[in-house]
């Protein structure tokens, strides 16, 4: 009794661990919401633990190289790997809208692998997660726009300063024309906020899809590995353009992303997964 009350608190985290090891390898239930907190908090630390090297030079996107690197590394810990393919296709000599299908909060780190293939990055939110500190400030040190959902005055005149930017700076602004997260086998119809900006700044769309995410189930609390592709498909010019334009600037894109969509997850399915 006197030697178990010496080790007691080994004897108690060791108990511990088999349970968490147990239960995650026999469980998708408890793996699904572990892997979810293990993204919550890292992506967390991710983002803020580099702060004080962000404020030697804020508002540049090259602070977003720093938690981008750590989101990569929550991929390899969350059994993830990724694909990208297109590189070719990327935007050159200018500034572009960056269209990116929304499937779940993990898109985040999509973000993560396009930060460094794709130089001067920059993403729309909205204000709200300013607020919510530290995070929203290095969001805020990497470059996010802020734009205010209640304000149509206020949020018009921040997307035509992101207009003036994409100009400028030639820089990148990714964007999620979906407006929502969705992962089935139809895209949502696109939103009209990404290809105003494009039409108002004569820059070109770069669509990037990313394969379905066939390792997440939310209705079944699964939250397994799995391999996904990026493709960056070329670019849609804008050149010449009005808003008279803008649906059949959305039928295009929509359509190209859709067709690509359709493939690579057909693909990724095969490949990688035992979904009949």
């Amino acid at each position: 009794m006197l030697l178990i009350n010496d080790y007691k608190f080994e004897i108690t985290s060791t108990l511990v661990i088999m349970f968490i090891i147990i239960m995650y390898t026999s469980s998708h239930a408890f793996r699904y919401y572990a892997k979810y907190a293990l993204f919550t908090v890292l992506s967390y630390i991710s983002a803020t633990i580099f702060i004080p090297l962000m404020l030697r030079r804020p508002r540049d996107y090259r602070n977003g190289l720093l938690p981008a690197w750590g989101g990569r590394q929550i991929s390899k810990m969350l059994g993830l790997t990724w694909e990208m393919r297109g590189q070719e296709n990327i935007v050159q000599g200018s500034g572009c809208v960056v269209l990116i299908n929304h499937q779940s909060c993990l898109d985040l780190l999509v973000l993560s692998e396009i930060w460094p293939v794709m130089d001067r990055c920059t993403v729309i939110s909205k204000k709200e997660i300013f607020y919510f500190w530290p995070f929203g400030l290095a969001s805020w040190l990497w470059g996010t726009i802020f734009i205010d959902r209640l304000n149509v005055a206020s949020a018009q005149s921040t997307i035509n300063k992101t207009g003036q930017a994409i100009l400028q700076r030639k820089a990148r602004l990714c964007m999620f024309p979906e407006g929502t997260r969705h992962g089935g086998l139809e895209l949502l119809n696109f939103k009209k906020g990404a290809f105003h900006v494009a039409i108002s700044s004569q820059c070109p769309i770069q669509p990037v899809v990313v394969s379905q995410y066939f390792f997440l189930d939310h209705k079944k609390h699964i939250f397994d590995s799995g391999h996904i592709v990026i493709t960056i498909l070329p670019p849609i010019a804008t050149e010449g353009m009005t808003k008279d334009n803008i649906v059949e600037l959305i039928e295009k894109s929509r359509t190209a992303m859709q067709d690509v969509y359709t493939k690579s997850s057909e693909e990724m399915k095969t490949k990688y997964y035992n979904i009949s």
